[in-house]
């Protein structure tokens, strides 16, 4: 048994959370100038550029304001091109491409299906044989989440789960770590057709909120809870932030079938920006 599998192991025992909520005591709490050095220690440690966000470090008040931090104006440019798709966040591509009938990569040799990601039959129905796109966000990435393309938001759903760490090597070692793990499915309408925007919780990850429903989760419920929103006039442009972690986990875009086409450039485990051109439809 080597570190790695010791590492998988401890994912399984460990109370994540009862760990998640110690964590998120600390991060929410006003310290002052213990605050401000714990933010300054974390950017130092993950090489976070500070001169991106729109308040000096002295202003937040908590861990989580940082951690969640908005950017100064210009910082992450939206693709011009009318006609391209933008990558939701800051992050590292985990897995990409076409969805195998109803399954998506998780990693290499893993995968799971897109009924049990949405927790809907008829939701992953939508999107058999289309396209998708992973985004892991690390510590040191830009926490916001945005709209890849423009669209009107239909539904969310809350889906009560674990708390296994996202990190790359538990994703290739954990089955089905995304459908298992809690989350905030969107769906939305769009030029293109349905899309939907998953944000999937992770150990230490807080909260995850959106911009029309605040904190999502945790969620006091056990059970999947759906909100409908057709018959509301909730929409967004190319690049609208739709919601926020607090702390780091994964983003995961699907896409109807032959709607779009992802840039021919893309890489496992390339660095990408929010904004950034990610494909065309």
């Amino acid at each position: 048994m080597n570190l790695n599998d010791v590492k998988v192991i401890t994912q399984y025992i460990l109370p994540k959370h009862l760990l998640t909520r110690l964590v998120g005591l600390f991060a929410n709490a006003r310290l002052g100038k213990v605050t401000t050095g714990v933010i300054k220690k974390f950017a130092q440690i993950y090489h976070i550029d500070l001169d991106e966000a729109a308040q000096k470090v002295e202003d937040f008040t908590t861990f989580n304001e940082f951690f969640s931090r908005a950017l100064k104006s210009g910082a992450r440019p939206i693709d011009a091109d009318e006609n391209s798709i933008v990558f939701p966040a800051d992050g590292r591509i985990n897995a990409y491409g076409r969805l195998k009938e109803n399954l998506q990569m998780q990693a290499k040799g893993h995968y799971f299906t897109i009924d049990a990601l949405l927790a809907s039959e008829e939701n992953g129905k939508i999107f058999q044989n289309g396209e998708f796109i992973t985004v892991y966000l690390s510590p040191s990435d830009y926490h916001r989440v945005h709209l890849p393309v423009s669209g009107k938001l239909l539904e969310m759903t809350y889906v009560p789960g674990e708390l296994f760490s996202v990190n790359p090597l538990y994703t290739s070692r954990i089955p089905e770590l995304f459908s298992r793990n809690e989350r905030v499915v969107c769906l939305f309408e769009t030029e293109l057709g349905k899309m939907a925007v998953v944000m999937v919780g992770a150990a230490i990850v807080r909260s995850i909120m959106t911009t029309w429903a605040g904190v999502v989760a945790p969620n006091h419920s056990s059970e999947i809870v759906t909100f409908d929103y057709r018959k509301q006039s909730i929409s967004f442009t190319k690049g609208d932030e739709i919601g926020r972690f607090l702390m780091g986990s994964t983003v995961i875009c699907l896409f109807e079938k032959g709607k779009i086409s992802l840039d021919a450039s893309l890489q496992d485990e390339q660095q990408v920006r929010m904004g950034q051109k990610m494909g065309t439809f």
